[in-house]
């Protein structure tokens, strides 16, 4: 599956048109930073950060820049505060299928290409899916056509009773695990799109073997034990059961709001079986 652009890009949260001085004691209340501690971090003074959150001065560009990088505040949102201060944005929001993005999204589709037969995909910042691979291809066999028509979003497919959910094994332990990881998300990024895709998936019928109580143990089939390093995918596909560790990577000091959001999710085989099962796809 080639990359492709993402749907209509969301809004920087700004609300009810807030100046810079609140917008940054919110992100600062929000880090649980002193405005000593901020100011330290950003070589200026406690009177000085007070009298920004307050409006008796307005900081300069650098300073707003200099700020948001210490709080930590995403690409977006910093944009977000540039406008607040009355400057222009920092940094672009490239659509991904600009000429000028062909290198990045061309090393991506060979960075999940040769991942293959193992599954990887690349998501946005509301886990609408930009790419995909052979191995995710695999595993979305017998998901709803529903599910499957653009924008595919991996949150919805995972855990959509038509989607991936009947078929997760330790589906409780997954639903847990990626629904904290949307917690966490939403908390560092206040972001709207992504609060409303929680409270959907969050929403969503457990598959009936989970609601009738039955454990891990019966539903294996006498899969045999293995010690995992890290929380499974344990998902059925052909008669078997395929486990997988999922690992994120993310860009180092993005410098445009597109790439800032952008990450590559693949799925290493936790298991021998699960090795040999795919190998023997490709052989």
């Amino acid at each position: 599956m080639s990359i492709v652009a993402a749907g209509p890009t969301r809004p920087s949260t700004n609300p009810a048109g807030k100046g810079v001085g609140p917008l940054l004691r919110g992100w600062r209340e929000q880090r649980r930073v002193s405005q000593l501690e901020l100011a330290l971090r950003a070589d200026s003074s406690a009177r000085h950060i007070s009298f920004i959150e307050t409006g008796r001065s307005r900081p300069s560009e650098e300073m707003v820049l200099r700020l948001a990088e210490h709080l930590d505040v995403p690409v977006r949102e910093r944009n977000a505060l540039l406008l607040a201060a009355g400057y222009a944005p920092h940094y672009p929001e490239t659509p991904l299928d600009d000429p000028s993005m062909d290198a990045l999204r061309q090393g991506m589709e060979r960075l999940i290409q040769g991942y293959e037969p193992y599954p990887a995909l690349v998501v946005d910042a509301t886990y609408t899916v930009l790419a995909a691979n052979r191995g995710i291809a695999m595993l979305l066999e017998g998901v709803s056509e529903s599910l499957l028509a653009p924008p595919l979003n991996a949150m919805r497919l995972t855990l959509h009773p038509e989607g991936l959910a009947p078929r997760i094994r330790n589906h409780r332990e997954w639903r847990d695990h990626l629904l904290a990881q949307m917690e966490r998300q939403i908390a560092l990024d206040r972001s709207e799109p992504l609060r409303a895709l929680y409270e959907e998936v969050a929403a969503y019928p457990v598959p009936e073997q989970e609601r009738e109580g039955k454990g891990e143990g019966e539903l294996d089939g006498g899969v045999e034990p293995v010690p995992y390093f890290a929380l499974p995918l344990q998902i059925e596909h052909g008669g078997r059961v395929l486990s997988f560790i999922s690992s994120i990577s993310t860009f180092n000091t993005p410098m445009d709001v597109t790439v800032a959001e952008l990450a590559i999710e693949t799925f290493l085989p936790a298991d021998p079986a699960t090795v040999k099962y795919l190998q023997s796809l490709v052989s």
